[in-house]
């Protein structure tokens, strides 16, 4: 169950990531509590996983799943590049978390 714990923490911490971007771009109530609710979301949920999965793995991983869905939701919605280059360094980032689940 620590796993997925920590999968939804990293999700969340995405909409914390996209709330920021918000508040940068529109400074509205909505703004705020996307950030807010995805910020306080994340740490909770990492913090259930991390009663079952090492502290190290739990944020190697937490913050694998935030990078790689900062990436992602920037190139799929705010028109980031798309650049092959950048689409092969989250790969290998995406590649690491898993890796971690594998040997953990």
């Amino acid at each position: 169950m620590g796993w997925v714990f920590l999968l939804f923490a990293g999700l969340f911490e995405v909409v914390g990531v996209v709330g920021m971007n918000q508040i940068n771009k529109h400074k509205n109530i909505k703004a705020y509590l996307l950030f807010i609710v995805g910020i306080v979301m994340s740490f909770a949920l990492l913090s259930q996983a991390m009663r079952t999965i090492p502290m190290g793995t739990s944020y190697a991983v937490w913050t694998g799943i935030g990078t790689v869905g900062g990436a992602v939701a920037g190139m799929l919605f705010y028109g980031e590049s798309k650049d092959w280059k950048r689409i092969l360094f989250i790969m290998m980032v995406l590649s690491a978390a898993v890796g971690l689940k594998l040997i953990s």
